[in-house]
C-alpha cells in the first residue's frame, strides 16, 4: 500500500515512520500530482491555519477534497478536514480546546471493542463540538469523542503517532484494504 503523508508541515517523519512499521510505503506530499496512484493519505499535525495557508497556496485543498481513498487526520488534520475547512468529515472542531502547549497532556483512552486502553498525546488539541448522524465514534475521553470516523475518513485529536501503540494506524490501513478490494 503506497500512502500518502501531507509533508508541508508538521508530524509528517513520525507518521511515516509508523506506516513503515505496518508495512505501508509512505509517499511525502507538497504538491498535487503527488497524490496520483496513492492508496490513501496521512493529514498530520501541525498548525492548522499554516496547513490551510500552505495547501491553498500550492493547490493541495482542491486536490484533497478531490482525493477518493480513504484519509487519516490528526490533531491539526483533524481541523483541516472538518466541516468549516476542507468539509470531508462532518464534524466541528474548536481549535487548541484542551489548551495551550503548557496544558498539553496524555491519556488513556476508550476504543471502542478493544479492553485496552489506547494512549492519547494530546498537544494543543481540538476538541470536537458537533459530530454528524453518520459519524461513529471510535474512542473518547471523559465522554467526549476524540477519534471518529466518517466513512472513508477518520479523524483524532489526538497524536497516535507519538506512541508506540500502531492501533489507529492499523484502523486506518484497514480502510484503506477495504477500499482497496472494493476497487478491485
Amino acid at each position: 500500500m503506497r500512502i500518502g503523508v501531507l509533508a508541508v508541515q508538521g508530524n509528517f517523519r513520525e507518521h511515516e515512520a509508523m506506516l513503515r512499521r505496518l508495512g505501508a510505503e509512505p509517499v511525502e506530499v507538497r504538491k498535487p500530482d503527488e497524490l496520483a496512484g496513492l492508496d490513501g493519505l496521512v493529514v498530520p499535525g501541525g498548525e492548522s491555519t499554516t496547513f490551510m495557508r500552505l495547501m491553498k497556496l500550492y493547490g493541495l485543498d482542491e486536490a484533497i477534497r478531490t482525493f477518493e481513498p480513504p484519509i487519516l487526520g490528526t490533531c491539526a488534520g483533524m481541523i483541516v478536514l472538518d466541516r468549516n475547512h476542507l468539509g470531508l468529515a462532518d464534524v466541528e472542531v474548536d481549535r487548541n480546546a484542551y489548551g495551550r502547549q503548557v496544558a498539553s497532556f496524555e491519556a488513556d483512552l476508550r476504543l471502542a471493542g478493544d479492553e485496552r486502553p489506547l494512549r492519547g498525546v494530546f498537544i494543543r488539541a481540538p476538541r470536537v463540538r458537533v459530530t454528524g448522524d453518520g459519524v461513529e465514534v471510535l474512542a473518547e475521553h471523559e465522554g467526549e469523542p476524540v477519534l471518529v470516523r466518517d466513512g472513508r475518513i477518520i479523524v483524532a485529536s489526538f497524536h497516535p503517532e507519538l506512541t508506540d501503540d500502531t492501533r489507529v494506524h492499523e484502523l486506518f490501513l484497514d480502510a484503506v484494504r477495504e477500499a482497496l478490494s472494493v476497487r478491485a
